[in-house]
């Protein structure tokens, strides 16, 4: 089923028919490009306290995996540009952060005795918004299966083609 409310891609608009002939934009074309992964240490800095640190340093492998799990597939199936690094970053901080928390639930429990009693761990709270995130960031990727059916691959770089042309 189609989101209401964002609007179709130019290819799908053409192939459905164009039942109400308006015009069909063309969507922006960027330059393709092969993203550099980023420096985690910048993102999930260094931290003198051992639990914090220990926790970062597997923020740090898990993005770094998940990027170099996805970025291919996009590299290929979307052409992304590098416009997209920060979007694809965020993606990869996301998934780090969701493990955090996960991880955080699994050894605290979901409910956390505090000043007031047992309360609901954050955790659960703050993965949750992560969640939410990234499942936003899926769909604008196109990385989950109903959101490829928008994608159309791009067309095979020529060698010979001018810029100019």
């Amino acid at each position: 089923m189609a989101d209401r409310y964002r609007p179709t891609s130019a290819v799908q608009r053409a192939r459905e028919g164009n039942p109400s002939k308006a015009p069909i934009k063309e969507g922006v074309v960027i330059p393709r490009a092969i993203l550099a992964e980023p420096d985690w240490s910048e993102v999930f800095k260094s931290s003198p306290d051992l639990a914090v640190e220990t926790a970062n340093e597997r923020c740090r492998n898990v993005a770094s995996t998940e990027w170099r799990r996805v970025v291919p597939v996009l590299e290929v199936a979307a052409g992304i540009g590098e416009v997209d690094h920060a979007t694809v970053k965020d993606l990869c901080v996301c998934v780090a952060r969701i493990d955090q928390a996960e991880r955080d639930l699994s050894e605290r429990g979901l409910m956390v005795t505090a000043e007031r009693g047992t309360v609901k761990n954050g955790a659960a709270t703050i993965a949750a918004q992560y969640r939410t995130q990234l499942s936003r960031y899926i769909r604008e990727l196109g990385l989950s299966p109903s959101a490829r059916t928008a994608i159309t691959a791009p067309k095979p770089h020529e060698d010979d083609s001018d810029v100019w042309d």
